[in-house]
């Protein structure tokens, strides 16, 4: 049985005692709040540190504010459930309560929070074992040893974003509102991420994820259609977020195509957005904006499913996410049957106007 490390629990109980907190400890501390990640990751002994401050009861980190025409802000606290149960968020913005409806299971939904799962730690077949695991095969770069076993000769480490959330919030141009010590900061979620396995947050460890501010939704129209092999439980190994403004006559007016799972930050595909600006959405449209993003796709073999298989998938559901937000019929031939895997999985939300 995998057993936590031993650690003082701090329970502040306002934002500005959290902070502070944090600041009288400094790097021995991390914040938690439902733990689902980083309790699992201190069993592996991947994180150990030696004070954790829990944010599971502060209410100011749980509440919801502003009306869709001008935007609305989550707090980061919310769980994953209320985010996609909540009767506010569901009508205006159902692509983000559905992205929350998709991840894990709904106990660990019940736990786990939205702003969690923005900071979710990156995920690799080589780093997410047991420590003694780790240790037979010299560690890796991510932790404790000096290789990047998927790439041995790269100097970075390629451990994958695998969060449902993230993509989807850059995609419709949310941000985030980060405070510390030393004041706050709004930042724009496409800024919060960096392409890098270890290091893959613009965030400071004494900073605090306290809100993401949604943008006013004047038009747009968004889904998120996800990629995993069993459909009740898994991280997605490819996730698609697509969010466009169309004008009166069906031309696409503004595009943003972010991948997920693929990489080590969100990956905006701006080939596949520039194929259709401009333009209507027909199927001759959607298939060149699909094999725009076949080329930047560049999944390593460290996850689920060959990386080959899964760079092809990229081409089969960035056309899925247009043709849903263009109402046109689905077409996806033979999916099942492109390699021996379970049935496939498709999740995808409806669009928000």
């Amino acid at each position: 049985m995998l057993r936590l490390p031993k650690f003082r629990f701090l329970q502040p109980k306002s934002l500005v005692e959290a902070v502070r907190m944090m600041s009288d400890e400094g790097p021995d501390a991390l914040f938690v709040a439902g733990g689902t990640d980083l309790y699992p990751n201190m069993k592996r002994r991947q994180q150990v540190p030696k004070v954790v401050i829990g944010l599971a009861q502060l209410k100011q980190l749980r509440t919801i504010k502003g009306k869709p025409a001008q935007g609305m802000v989550l707090g980061a606290g919310l769980t994953l459930t209320e985010v996609a149960e909540d009767r506010r968020i569901q009508p205006a913005y159902p692509v983000v309560s559905n992205a929350a409806e998709l991840i894990s299971t709904p106990l660990l939904r019940n736990m786990g929070s939205i702003g969690g799962n923005l900071l979710l730690d990156t995920r690799c077949n080589y780093y997410d074992q047991n420590y003694e695991w780790r240790k037979g095969i010299n560690f890796c770069m991510k932790k404790d040893g000096k290789i990047c076993w998927v790439a041995p000769s790269s100097p970075r480490c390629w451990a994958v974003q695998s969060s449902d959330s993230a993509p989807v919030m850059v995609a419709i141009g949310a941000q985030v509102k980060l405070i510390s010590g030393s004041g706050e900061r709004l930042l724009p979620m496409a800024e919060l991420y960096n392409d890098d396995g270890i290091h893959h947050l613009n965030k400071r460890p004494d900073e605090l994820l306290t809100e993401i501010h949604l943008p006013p939704t004047n038009g747009w129209r968004a889904t998120y259609w996800k990629l995993r092999r069993r459909g009740s439980f898994d991280f997605p190994v490819l996730g698609v977020a697509t969010c466009l403004r169309l004008t009166g006559d069906g031309t696409v007016e503004h595009a943003k195509i972010v991948l997920g799972g693929i990489g080590s930050y969100p990956i905006e595909v701006t080939l596949s957005e520039k194929a259709i600006i401009g333009k209507k959405l027909t199927e001759e449209t959607i298939h060149d904006a699909a094999e725009a993003a076949y080329s930047p796709v560049k999944p390593l073999d460290n996850t689920d499913f060959a990386m080959s298989w899964r760079k092809h998938m990229a081409r089969y559901y960035v056309a899925c996410t247009l043709r849903e937000l263009g109402g046109l019929p689905q077409s996806l031939p033979h999916l099942e049957t492109e390699r021996s895997v379970p049935a496939l999985r498709v999740f995808s939300s409806g669009p928000f106007s």
